[in-house]
């Protein structure tokens, strides 16, 4: 496994800078939050942007996936909105963006593109919600398969898909080779998704991405190493045990005041379990 660690930390730092950083404290995978600082697939010439930073992450040594996570890239008003379970014409505007983020990974060469369902669609039937999302994801799928870029899907707390049965449920009607997951450690310690060890043998197959930081159960806040409850211990050993060769990004997003030391303190307390 790589570990690594999302952009999204590093809000205040020029992506350059971040980059040269995390590999400077031994990142072996980046999780790149595409945002209006960083790789913004909606400004003008992001495809020459692209090829700039895949030359960028080559010196570097550094391997990566796309996150598409950002708060209000797409709407200055509405955190994470619009999503993939609003109505087709707000919709649309989501998948365009994420279609931009699968030609931005083919660019970098990325192991996954890693996004979410989004927030549930107040008044509307959950039937319609799920015809949509699975419109949605299947449409992208499709576009990945044709690029040779994997989507990874994130389960979130308080959104339409927020657990592991509710993934499980929508990875089995989408069923498409293209079609992953990407796993947040911290999400499964919240929401009682207990042992988590289970969940990374179960989907060892289809796990392209994985989030690490420390949480709280039934707190929903991402913390720094030792400040929540989770035994890191039997998680790392199980991604051992799985073969998993991918990404382990931390993130920290709220942590961005610090990047730099929080970043070598999560780093140095995952490096010293090897």
């Amino acid at each position: 496994m790589r570990f690594g660690y999302n952009t999204n930390g590093f809000a205040h730092h020029a992506l350059d800078d971040a980059l040269a950083i995390l590999a400077d404290l031994g990142c072996g995978s980046v999780a790149l939050t595409l945002d209006y600082h960083a790789l913004n697939p909606l400004a003008a010439g992001w495809r020459q942007e692209a090829k700039r930073i895949a030359n960028l992450l080559e010196r570097l040594r550094l391997h990566s996936v796309v996150e598409t996570g950002a708060r209000f890239l797409l709407d200055p008003w509405r955190k994470h909105r619009p999503t993939l379970v609003d109505p087709p014409r707000q919709a649309a505007r989501r998948v365009d963006f994420l279609k931009r983020s699968i030609d931005i990974a083919r660019q970098l060469g990325s192991d996954a593109v890693s996004f979410w369902s989004g927030a549930t669609t107040p008044g509307t039937a959950e039937s319609v919600q799920w015809k949509r999302l699975l419109a949605g994801c299947t449409h992208l799928a499709d576009y990945a398969e044709r690029r040779g870029v994997r989507l990874a899907f994130e389960p979130e707390p308080g959104m339409f898909i927020d657990t592991m049965p509710r993934f499980a449920e929508l990875h089995q009607r989408v069923g498409h080779p293209s079609f992953g997951l990407t796993l947040d450690i911290g999400h499964l310690h919240c929401q009682g998704e207990v042992p988590i060890a289970d969940h990374l043998h179960r989907w060892r197959d289809w796990l392209w991405n994985v989030h690490i930081e420390d949480m709280r159960r039934g707190v929903h806040e991402h913390l720094m190493f030792g400040e929540g409850e989770i035994d890191f211990g039997p998680v790392l050993a199980a991604l051992g045990e799985i073969g998993y060769e991918g990404g382990v990004h931390v993130e920290l997003s709220r942590h961005s005041h610090d990047a730099v030391e929080t970043a070598r303190r999560a780093l140095g307390y995952l490096h010293n379990f090897f």
